[in-house]
Formats: C-alpha cells, structure tokens, sequence
C-alpha cells in the first residue's frame, strides 16, 4: 500500500512538475546553447550614439555633491526612453559618467561640467542578448535570481521524481538504471577529456 502510495505520488509530482517548469526548463535549455555559441545567434543590434547639451547648471558648482544627479537621470530617460536602472554614476572636477544596464541593454553618458555637452551611446544588442542576461541574471533585478532558484528547484524535483519512478517500472527498471550509470560515466569521461 505505502509502495503503490509512492508510486501514485512520484508519477503525480513528476508529471505536474514537469509540466508547471517547462516553459523555464526549455528557457534554460536553449539559451545554454544561445550562450555557448554566441555567433551563431547573432541578431540584430540596435545602437545609437547622440551629442546634445544639457542644462550647465544640473552639472556645475564648486564639488561634486552640486551635482543634479536626478534631474540629469530623469532628463535622459524622459528624450531617449531610457528604462533601465542606473548602475553607476560618478563624477569628478571635469565630466560626470552615468551607466544605465538592463538585460541586453545599455547606455553610457559622458558630460562635460563646465558646458553641459554631452555624448550618449546606447547599445541594446537584440532578444538574443536579452535571453542571454537573463539566464545568467546579468542586469536584473534582485527578484530575477530568485526565479531562477525556483526554476532550479523545480528541475531538480523533475530530475529526482523521474528517478524514482525507474523504481517502480519492474519491467524497464535494469535498463534505467543501466542508462544512468552510462549517461553519468559519459559526463564524468567527457569532462576529463575535453574541459
């Protein structure tokens, strides 16, 4: 009875979880190829690189801290549709640098102090790259991580209720097993070989 009761709950949960995880599983699964061979998924980059001029005052003063760094962020978002968070913005006596990142995303300032000019170059590299960044978490928000944890979880409950379940199949159980010992030596055999 507590035998079949494992068995219904394996099959169950391996079903389920197979099919709640596998638009991530697959997510996953293709942009580890996406990765590991970035030419040949080359997309289309878009890129744009603009001179203009700020107000001089958001920039000017006597140190650093005089520096409108909200009015500089927001005026830059606002004419060029910037959506991604600031990573970065420093400054010194002569230029200000502001960075903004997002996945597959990318804008960098340069203004000058004295005169408010400035040069903005933004490069967003096409889906491929955003995919890319978001399997890796390049870029994202805090929370990205986390769905990705699930994501893992989930295919590590998939992995392990597949498993189980060999036991139970009296019939293919010699030969499931056989084939994970064969596909484990082949990886073990495969990284001492090429990696």
């Amino acid at each position: 009875m507590i035998k079949r009761d494992i068995a219904t709950w394996t099959r169950w949960l391996h079903i389920y979880l197979s099919m709640f995880s596998f638009a991530s599983l697959l997510f996953f699964a293709v942009t580890g190829i996406t990765l590991n061979h970035p030419y040949w998924f080359v997309g289309k980059s878009k890129s744009q690189n603009v001179t203009s001029q700020l107000n001089a005052q958001w920039v000017r003063g006597t140190d650093t801290l005089s520096i409108n760094k909200l009015a500089i962020v927001e005026h830059l978002r606002k004419v060029y549709n910037i959506k991604a968070p600031v990573a970065s913005f420093t400054s010194d006596e002569s230029q200000c640098t502001a960075t903004f990142k997002g996945p597959g995303y990318s804008a960098d300032v340069f203004i000058e102090r004295e005169t408010g000019n400035y040069d903005l170059t933004i490069v967003a590299p096409g889906s491929i790259a955003i995919f890319n960044d978001l399997h890796k978490a390049r870029d994202t928000k805090p929370t990205w991580a986390l769905v990705i944890d699930i994501s893992a979880i989930l295919m590590i409950l998939v992995s392990i209720t597949g498993f189980v379940m060999i036991f139970y199949l009296k019939k293919k159980r010699v030969s499931g097993l056989l084939l994970f010992v064969a596909g484990a030596l082949t990886a073990v055999i495969l990284y001492y070989a090429f990696a």
